[in-house]
């Protein structure tokens, strides 16, 4: 395959999964691979999309989002308002239309090269050949973010600098992704523009952040379900993405703003990558990875994100964390105003509008558990059962039982870590012991355990926010939750209560449990004290 050939459009580059028995799948041979036009065309034979690592899904699909907008003609409210409608026009056909997918396709055709010497590759700047110093490439290990580079520690395989395996091309186009949307702040390749020669980017719009995406039986319902209602200010003909833009953004400039929910959520990239094809075009045998605009930060927008309020009133996206479970954000998830904490989470914008694709959608959250900068930890995929018909638009009525049944379950996660660590403490006689190996065993007891007690009452739920045998029982639920931190806790404490320092320790410090020694009640003033009152 010639260099400059290989085209996003049409040559297999999305892995996905068929739904079993589609005639698309029947025809297409069930290959692994396809193109984003036959993606589109064949999206409600497409049970899902079968992307490995989770933060190049939540990326692609935020790029399917925007295409599928377009080709539905849903870019805008429209003169009538009728965005909501139209949608569901589109839903009752069962499919994206195909005239739309190839007119856009045409139109945009030379947009979406993954290579194109002395072209403009898709989601790259080729000024980058110029700009960057040619001896100060970043190396095919550091594009694909799964390998080790440098000195980072490796992940999934053993790879060398000296004798890198240069990746397919679809491998690459998901790093590309990967990269716009996730890379780290830091030291990059210099990038000189203007006379002035740089190094340091600011990190990808989705750095260390937990997204969240309502999933439907079929990728065609996924993608309706994933659209966002564009403001009514919005101009389709203005909302548009980078490689429908007509110029290259200028690095130094201020970035673009976004102009409605396509902009938004494919124009927010802090990098600027041109990957660096073989002689066949199938493979990258290098890559520039620099800066995209200098030391300017766009705003953390996104519609898919739980947001906080930080103690100092900054706001800022949920952190994905490989150790915590969907189930304790299901309630921000649900609800407009789920139960008050200190971070005041509300709920992500796309869940206001996804139920009137299908109540039976679920949750999808993708994230990356990383640092601000080249610490990565670990992938975040997990989904729910079907739970967007509980949504607090559908009912008001299920705030309550939600609300309350993940306050009780981390309530009680909270107060189980507390006590074990204090415990510990005691038993070393160190106050400064943190008892951290105590509380990592306590919490891989408990919360596998208060998750299962978590959906087995969560699916008593009817739609009317209701028990099915009768009304939600608070008091019901604190027992249940109680009685598996008690578990937990007297299982890991049990081995040092055969010595009477160990005893000791662990029964003072079970009253945590059960939310600590009670205050003292401020002693009622004594008879002597009433006679020198003055009295009125």
């Amino acid at each position: 395959m010639p260099t400059g050939t290989f085209n996003l459009i049409d040559h297999p580059c999305v892995p996905v999964r068929w739904k079993p028995g589609s005639r698309a799948s029947a025809t297409a041979s069930l290959r692994e691979l396809v193109g984003l036009r036959e993606l589109l065309l064949h999206s409600h034979d497409i049970e899902c999309l079968a992307v490995a690592d989770a933060p190049a899904h939540a990326a692609l699909l935020r790029i399917l989002y925007a295409l599928s907008a377009r080709v539905a003609d849903l870019t805008e409210q429209g003169p009538h308002g009728d965005w909501s409608e139209r949608r569901l026009d589109v839903l009752d056909t069962g499919r994206l239309p195909p005239g739309g997918i190839d007119a856009y396709f045409e139109k945009f055709r030379d947009r979406f090269f993954l290579f194109a010497p002395g072209g403009r590759p898709w989601m790259q700047d080729p000024r980058l050949a110029e700009q960057c110093d040619a001896s100060n490439t970043a190396g095919v290990n550091k594009l694909i973010v799964t390998r080790p580079s440098g000195n980072n520690h490796s992940w999934f395989r053993h790879d060398t600098d000296a004798f890198p395996e240069p990746p397919t091309a679809p491998e690459a186009f998901l790093s590309l992704l990967v990269w716009h949307y996730y890379g780290p702040s830091g030291r990059c390749s210099s990038r000189e523009v203007n006379g002035v020669k740089t190094a340091s980017a600011t990190a990808g719009p989705l750095r260390t952040a937990l997204s969240y995406h309502p999933e439907g039986t079929s990728l065609f319902e996924t993608l309706l379900a994933g659209l966002v209602p564009p403001e009514d200010t919005v101009n389709g003909q203005e909302d548009l993405c980078p490689w429908e833009q007509d110029d290259l953004p200028d690095p130094d400039r201020p970035p673009r703003e976004s102009r409605g929910p396509r902009s938004r959520h494919t124009g927010r990239s802090q990098h600027a990558l041109l990957l660096l094809p073989d002689e066949e075009g199938t493979h990258v045998r290098d890559a520039f990875i620099t800066w995209a605009y200098r030391g300017e930060r766009m705003p953390r927008e996104d519609d898919y994100l739980i947001w906080q309020t930080s103690q100092q009133g900054n706001r800022y996206p949920r952190p994905a964390d490989a150790g915590r479970a969907l189930w304790r954000d299901l309630d921000a998830l649900l609800l407009q105003h789920p139960p008050a904490g200190s971070a005041h989470p509300q709920q992500p914008r796309v869940f206001r509008s996804a139920v009137e694709v299908s109540e039976d959608l679920r949750v999808r959250a993708l994230g990356f558990d990383q640092e601000g900068q080249a610490k990565d930890t670990q992938f975040v995929d997990a989904s729910t059962p079907a739970v967007l018909g509980y949504a607090e638009d559908n009912d008001p009525r299920t705030v309550p039982a939600v609300g309350r049944l993940r306050q009780f379950g981390e309530l009680y996660g909270r107060r189980l870590d507390r006590a074990v660590k204090r415990a510990w403490a005691a038993y070393v006689q160190d106050a400064k012991a943190d008892g951290a190996a105590w509380g990592a065993e306590v919490g891989a007891r408990y919360w596998p355990r208060a998750e299962a007690e978590f959906w087995a009452r969560f699916r008593l739920l009817d739609r009317t926010g209701e028990v099915a045998d009768g009304d939600f029982d608070p008091a019901a639920t604190r027992r249940a939750f109680l009685h598996l931190a008690e578990e937990a806790y007297d299982t890991v404490t049990r081995p040092v209560t055969r010595t009477l320092r160990g005893a000791k320790a662990v029964s003072q410090a079970r009253i945590d449990l059960y939310g600590g020694t009670p205050k003292k009640a401020a002693a009622a003033p004594s008879l002597r004290t009433k006679l020198k009152e003055p009295t009125a």
